[in-house]
């Protein structure tokens, strides 16, 4: 009882904080928005300037912020779950390097020509899809994961990736070296308003098919031979949470670029909140994801505005900064 009195309250407190986050970035920017005034244009009731900044901007970029920073903290806390080593995050696996190998080729042989906007995100996601398929092909012997291959391949296909990458880059045009450079930092800023809307189901839907093995999540962290007494399938255990994992990161990596250390640090995060128990844990981590991308994202915006710094920069100096602080303190 008490516990579910404790998760209720956690929960409660981040998705306070998620709103008055959200509200904060809607107001804040080159154009100070005040509350009242996005109350109205959210009911359509705004002046037309007002109307457009708040709903054709800011609001979308608040609702990817909330679909990859969550996406990317649930993806973490199921990696480190299934390998239960707390330093894998979804990019150790290489399928952000594949993501970013895939733009570079469609940059390389102008496929956004052909294919119009859609072409980076695609060409993103089918690299990361790629790499994620081979890691696992490599990594698992006669359908058993071996945990440790898949990491250790991971690691060796996203080196692989990083120079092919800086290969193409080397060779590359000015004017298609900076549209990689601007990339590989990440952005909120979607090309296309459709993929918002496919990033925010794909990060929800997982976290609903998530939920349903946070009993299984439980149970390996007994390891496998435990879960194994516990009446858990393992090995479909594994490649379930592996698929879900690869899949947020193909689809956050392709929509808005490279953005590290969310899926690393806000796990531990989530875990000093509410705990080990994966039944809240992942909710938290989700939560705890949005609230700090969105948070990074306002600072992007303002630190030096009115230039917009990546927020893949952002994240690394302030997740790099917060886990060397949880580091020391547990």
């Amino acid at each position: 009882m008490k516990s579910g009195m404790r998760w209720s309250n956690a929960l409660f407190l981040q998705l306070g904080v998620l709103a008055g986050v959200a509200m904060l970035a809607i107001c804040v920017g080159a154009t100070h928005v005040p509350v009242r005034v996005v109350g109205a244009a959210l009911i359509g009731k705004a002046a037309g300037a007002a109307q457009t900044i708040v709903m054709d901007i800011r609001l979308p970029r608040v609702l990817l912020g909330i679909a990859i920073g969550g996406g990317l903290g649930l993806a973490g806390v199921l990696l480190q779950g299934m390998f239960r080593n707390p330093l894998v995050e979804p990019y150790t696996l290489g399928i952000s390097g594949g993501a970013a190998l895939g733009l570079c080729v469609c940059v390389t042989l102008k496929l956004a020509n052909l294919l119009g906007a859609v072409a980076f995100p695609l060409c993103g996601f089918i690299g990361a899809t790629g790499t994620a398929v081979l890691v696992y092909g490599v990594g698992a012997r006669r359908g058993i994961m071996q945990i440790r291959d898949v990491v250790l391949v991971g690691v060796m296909v996203s080196f692989v990736c990083s120079s092919l990458v800086m290969l193409i880059m080397a060779l590359a045009r000015a004017e298609d070296l900076y549209g990689i450079v601007f990339w590989t930092m990440g952005s909120l800023d979607a090309p296309m308003p459709g993929l918002t809307a496919i990033a925010l189901a794909v990060a929800l839907g997982v976290l609903a098919v998530a939920y349903l093995l946070a009993v299984r999540l439980n149970a390996l962290a007994l390891g496998e031979d435990g879960a194994l007494h516990l009446g858990v399938d393992v090995e479909r255990t594994k490649r379930m949470l592996f698929v879900m994992a690869a899949l947020l990161t193909g689809v956050c990596v392709s929509v808005a670029g490279i953005i590290g250390f969310v899926g690393l640090v806000v796990p531990h995060v989530a875990r000093m909140l509410v705990g080990r128990d994966h039944r809240i844990l992942l909710v938290s981590s989700f939560l705890c994801g949005s609230i700090f991308l969105i948070g990074c994202d306002i600072l992007a915006r303002t630190l030096v505005a009115p230039i917009e710094l990546p927020i893949g920069v952002v994240t690394g100096i302030a997740g790099g900064a917060l886990f060397v602080y949880l580091l020391r303190r547990t």
